[in-house]
């Protein structure tokens, strides 16, 4: 089976893109594309001159102090026409494709952005939308991806959908973790489908399902959703699992029968399943308890559930005995499973029996390389 892939952030939901050509459009109406597609004439200069104003606050240059958009100074100004916003980029800004748009546009944030911690952080703030956000950068604004919340309200922002979509970039850029976009899977393979369904809720992942079914023949959606289980994490196995078993009818319950003769796969499906049929051996005991603890703690559970749903209500000495068959399985979860047995579990039998089992397994992995 394969291995998994770390998330940095808490599994988030998916989140709802506009297309791609409605982002390009955001992006061409955004004060700073506005400035850059339509820089001041010798017009403006000579109407500003006779209004009292100076010249270099109507056409930005190296070393104005006025700003000529908000949170956008002349000098980084003129380093986007001399960089990402050169004549070929202003171009595509406004005859591209939307993906030339939104490359652009990428562009120019990194270039306004680079690695400040500061916006970084406060675009996942606003993003996570887990606190208020009272003041944002006012290139966040000059770029589209923060509005007022309520316009009489002042100091209470939100991410526009270019916003949104901007931040999934910048959080897959700094942490390598995607976040899931509705109706994005249909053309992907069943393990991304799998991965991107584990943060869905019920409905959610229905529709998703839906979509990824168009134009696909059902039995053979089915083997393929089945053929993923092996290489997917432990909850996206859990999910594969669940979709067979309930959302694909007959196609996905015949997948599921034939991968019960699989082995340690066949064992963890039939504990999804509540299948008691045959007897798993040590190892496969082994694989079903990594798999179940590991879908909890990816899932994101807090590590005292965890652990009170690894006893299953079994005595410290009968849990002492099942965490001993942990160093028998080559489940990619397990050191992980077991560090959080030795550092949480409250009873210190448990956790010896889970520092015993690491060690052996440790041991028995150096043999098996």
């Amino acid at each position: 089976m394969g291995t998994y892939d770390d998330d940095t952030l808490p599994l988030q939901p998916p989140i709802r893109l506009p297309s791609r050509a409605d982002l390009a459009a955001a992006v061409r109406a955004t004060p700073l594309a506005a400035l850059l597609l339509n820089p001041p004439g010798p017009g403006l200069r000579e109407e500003a001159a006779q209004a009292g104003g100076s010249q270099e606050a109507a056409v930005p240059g190296p070393g104005t102090r006025e700003e000529a958009v908000p949170g956008v100074g002349a000098d980084a100004l003129a380093g986007l026409r001399d960089g990402p916003a050169g004549p070929d980029a202003i171009g595509a800004l406004r005859d591209g494709t939307a993906d030339d748009v939104l490359r652009v546009w990428t562009d120019v944030r990194r270039h306004l952005f680079g690695r400040d911690q500061a916006v970084f952080l406060q675009v996942v703030r606003l993003f996570l939308g887990r606190e208020p956000v009272g003041d944002v950068p006012a290139a966040l604004s000059s770029l589209g991806l923060a509005r007022q919340r309520d316009e009489g309200s002042p100091g209470s922002y939100a991410l526009t959908p270019l916003g949104l979509w901007t931040a999934r970039e910048m959080i897959a850029e700094a942490t390598g973790q995607e976040i899931p976009v509705m109706g994005s899977f249909a053309g992907r393979d069943a393990a991304a489908l799998l991965h991107g369904l584990r943060s869905y809720r019920e409905a959610e992942r229905i529709e998703e399902l839906t979509g990824w079914l168009v134009g696909r023949d059902r039995a053979k959606a089915a083997e393929e959703i089945g053929a993923a289980l092996a290489e997917v994490s432990p909850l996206a196995r859990a999910i594969g699992v669940e979709l067979l078993a309930l959302d694909l009818g007959d196609d996905g319950r015949l997948v599921l029968d034939r991968l019960l003769g699989v082995r340690k796969l066949g064992a963890v499906v039939a504990a999804r399943m509540g299948r008691d049929e045959q007897r798993p051996s040590p190892e496969e005991i082994a694989w079903v308890f990594v798999d179940m603890a590991a879908a909890l703690l990816e899932f994101g559970g807090e590590t005292d559930e965890v652990i009170q749903s690894m006893a299953m209500g079994m005595e410290p000495e009968q849990q002492a005995s099942t965490i001993a068959l942990l160093a028998l399985g080559d489940h990619p979860w397990s050191e992980r499973v077991l560090y959080v047995i030795i550092e949480r579990h409250p009873d210190e039998q448990v956790a010896a029996a889970a520092r015993k089992a690491l060690r052996r397994l440790r041991s028995l992995a150096s043999l098996r390389e």
